[in-house]
């Protein structure tokens, strides 16, 4: 058989690769210069400061079962593993920090030391186990149920919660709220909706389990790695080459579309029922993101020193601030202090900054920065990420030097997957969290038996994890009568996992 992948994001490419694996002459087709959707790096600033123009700190990717089979180390890949994965900065007092040690994270909240393990230990201690079950469709299952459905069930406890209720419940202390509510945030949902408390479980039991890791080099070397992965299986990927009409891959048995629902939609007009393609095209996108990289003059000067050592940082202030904030984005209103996140990459990756300045803790510095606004915002948002940071890391305005916006409109040009500036792959609001793209238990499948879907769009969403183009690729396998191929036994697992901190002796916390 012969497939055709349109799109070469994560998801494209691992489809790719598990299609090659089961003996399909499999062909990927990407509209841009360089494959990768997401996955691009680029020195915008020039002198060598790389800057990841799409995504950058990957904890999904650290529990990928789709990534973990892969040789990606023996194509070049080499993660980097921040030992203090996430911090958060308040006004009042030191700033919460989440550390790869859950020890060392339970002492340094205090008296919700006990209440964090709690919270994260259980599902940080298997998150294999966790992984595997979340990152694949929620209905109907794709293969063999859960090993442990008792461990899902008490995942599924916390999950359920609004993460403003389970922060208020669980914690006592305005730090480790905040902590919690950082994390949830990347629901992109408002705080006080049912289920946005798996987002803060399942992000900080993450940190503890397998970290939250750069790509070496830029994420740009991931695709690369993913790229040679494919063409060892003798797969081909063509640049330059969009593809405007399904009409133009009769010539393959199947194809696997990485595209938005729109642009499925578009694809599939002579080839769907009306009502599906309206149902494509009612698919509802979540807010944007409006993403800023400064080049500064050195390091950011945090008020706490311990920011500093963190690779990503939530600028969101205290649990309520973040919950206002996150509730009016969806509202479509522009919050005066929006949910922040921002990457140091280059303070633990020397590889990303000029040969001349990799032996110094100091000169310039990249800050990747993005802010949650409404979709499609059109406002100017450089001044506002500056003034987040600057809240936290008094006179970084002093040690700006250059200054890159990429608004919503401008992400969706780059990769028109990223619809009005969203860039998870769409709303988990509503039916949308267990049927997407269309309201189907073939969330996969299009009424073209040759043609499927296989984008961020589809379960399991958003995320550096290429499990949709996974669980697609076995899919149409499977449709085909074609075996699926057994997992690949890597020589080094993707990304390296560190083992949890014991507890001290006499410590029954």
């Amino acid at each position: 058989m012969r497939a055709a992948v349109v799109g070469s994001g994560p998801n494209g490419l691992v489809a790719a690769i598990e299609l090659a694996r089961a003996g399909v002459e499999t062909t990927v087709f990407e509209a841009h210069a360089r494959p990768g959707g997401a996955l691009r790096s680029a020195a915008p600033f020039g002198e060598g400061h790389i800057v990841d123009l799409g995504a950058t700190s990957m904890p999904f990717a650290a529990m990928s079962p789709a990534l973990a089979q892969l040789p990606l180390a023996a194509h070049g890949l080499r993660w980097v593993q921040p030992e203090t994965p996430m911090a958060h900065p308040l006004d009042d007092g030191p700033a919460a920090v989440l550390h790869r040690d859950l020890e060392r994270t339970s002492d340094g909240l205090g008296r919700d030391g006990r209440a964090w393990r709690r919270v994260h230990e259980p599902i940080a201690r298997r998150m294999g186990e966790v992984a595997s079950s979340v990152l694949r469709p929620l209905v109907p299952p794709t293969g063999p149920l859960p090993a442990d459905p008792l461990l899902l069930a008490s995942f599924g406890l916390r999950a359920a919660a609004p993460a403003a209720a389970l922060a208020r419940g669980a914690f006592r202390s305005e730090p480790a709220r905040a902590l919690f509510a950082g994390s949830a945030a990347h629901s992109w949902r408002p705080l006080s909706k049912p289920l946005t408390a798996s987002f803060g479980v399942l992000f900080g039991a993450a940190a503890h389990a397998g970290g939250w890791p750069f790509v070496a080099g830029g994420s740009e070397r991931l695709a690369e790695a993913l790229v040679a992965v494919l063409r060892s299986l003798g797969g081909e990927v063509v640049t330059d080459a969009p593809i405007d009409d399904v009409a133009s891959l009769d010539r393959f048995d199947l194809v696997l579309l990485d595209v938005a629902p729109r642009s499925a939609a578009r694809l599939l007009v002579d080839r769907a029922a009306p009502a599906y393609l309206s149902a494509l095209r009612r698919f509802r996108h979540a807010p944007a993101a409006a993403k800023v990289d400064l080049l500064l003059d050195g390091p950011v000067p945090w008020r706490d020193p311990a920011v500093a050592e963190a690779g990503i940082v939530h600028l969101g202030g205290s649990l309520a601030e973040i919950a206002a904030a996150e509730r009016a984005v969806v509202r479509g209103a522009l919050p005066e202090r929006p949910f922040t996140l921002l990457a140091q990459q280059d303070a633990h990756d020397a590889s990303r900054r000029p040969a001349s300045d990799r032996g110094s803790r100091e000169g310039r510095r990249v800050v990747w920065a993005y802010a949650h606004v409404p979709h499609g915002c059109t406002a100017p948002a450089l001044e506002l990420v500056t003034a987040q940071i600057e809240r936290f890391a008094p006179g970084i305005r002093d040690r700006i030097v250059g200054a890159i916006e990429t608004g919503p409109a401008a992400l969706e040009r780059s990769n028109p997957n990223l619809v009005g500036g969203d860039i998870i792959g769409g709303s988990i609001a509503g039916t949308q969290l267990l049927l997407r793209p269309t309201r189907s238990l073939r969330p996969y499948g299009t009424p073209d038996p040759r043609i499927w879907l296989c984008s961020a769009s589809t379960p399991p969403g958003g995320g550096v994890h290429g499990m949709s183009g996974f669980h697609a690729a076995r899919a149409a396998l499977r449709a085909h009568g074609i075996p699926v191929p057994a997992p690949m036994t890597p020589s080094h697992p993707t990304p390296p996992h560190a083992p949890l901190a014991h507890h001290r002796s006499g410590d029954h916390r």
